[in-house]
């Protein structure tokens, strides 16, 4: 069964750049099969690894929802399939599946729903899934985020962010899906003693830092993969000593 690898935090604080490079840690360094899990509907870990994803979780979603004749099981067998037809990319060194945004207003439960199966029906496939999910905490609620054996809480550099990764945390807490560990990421600083107070009251372990990295900035605007970033890149080198400790 893989183990799970999944990230929190509110918007901007790295979760898909971190995502992007464990799994380019997991890669170079043969850890195992990875499955890449894009769960978040502005999809942009796709973008971060490199990869082109043209067909969504939630397009096929739509497509099964226009089909005429399917009743709820064989709607739910056209998705399974379709699913690993279209929308299951293989790369090297991993696969990845994009959830991507609904077409339509409104509950946002099934595509979630179908989500969790497809990851469930993939088990077995796989050393590790990375899930990067959307930020804040409407996710969380939704159950999105199940059976987690890593959740990474990610926060920037500030008061306010760390503040945040606790709230996280406690909702995850009283939520009735199992979470092994939970760590606290804080990124774009290069000490984090002036935060130690607040990361204490957070309840959550600090795993690591990724301290400001110029070539990130670079890379995005250029729109080139982060798996191709050196490997003394400073965000490199720190995400792979949080790797160290977790895998």
């Amino acid at each position: 069964m893989a183990k799970h690898i999944a990230f929190a935090g509110k918007g901007g604080t790295g979760k898909t750049t971190i995502a992007a490079l464990i799994i380019k840690y997991l890669v170079a360094n043969k850890k195992g099969t990875v499955l890449a899990v894009d769960a978040d509907p502005n999809a942009t870990l796709y973008e971060a690894l490199g990869i082109e994803a043209t067909h969504t979780l939630s397009d096929i979603v739509e497509e099964a929802k226009e089909k005429k004749g399917l009743d709820d099981s064989t709607k739910k067998d056209y998705i399974e399939n379709k699913f690993i037809e279209d929308a299951l990319v293989k790369s090297t060194g991993y696969d990845l599946f994009v959830m991507g945004a609904p077409r339509q207003s409104g509950c946002y439960c099934f595509p979630t729903t179908v989500l969790k199966n497809c990851i469930i029906n993939l088990e077995n496939n796989y050393d590790y899934m990375i899930i990067d999910n959307e930020a804040g905490m409407e996710h969380i609620s939704r159950g999105t985020i199940q059976d987690v054996d890593t959740l990474l809480v990610v926060s920037d550099g500030s008061i306010k962010g760390v503040r945040a990764a606790g709230r996280i945390f406690e909702l995850t807490k009283s939520l009735s899906f199992d979470v092994g560990e939970a760590y606290l990421i804080v990124t774009k600083i290069d000490d984090p003693a002036p935060l130690q107070d607040e990361i204490d009251a957070a309840g959550l372990k600090l795993l690591g830092v990724i301290p400001y990295d110029t070539l990130l900035t670079e890379y995005d605007l250029h729109g080139k993969p982060l798996l191709d970033l050196p490997d003394d890149s400073p965000a490199v080198k720190a995400t792979r000593e949080i790797c160290e400790k977790i895998l």
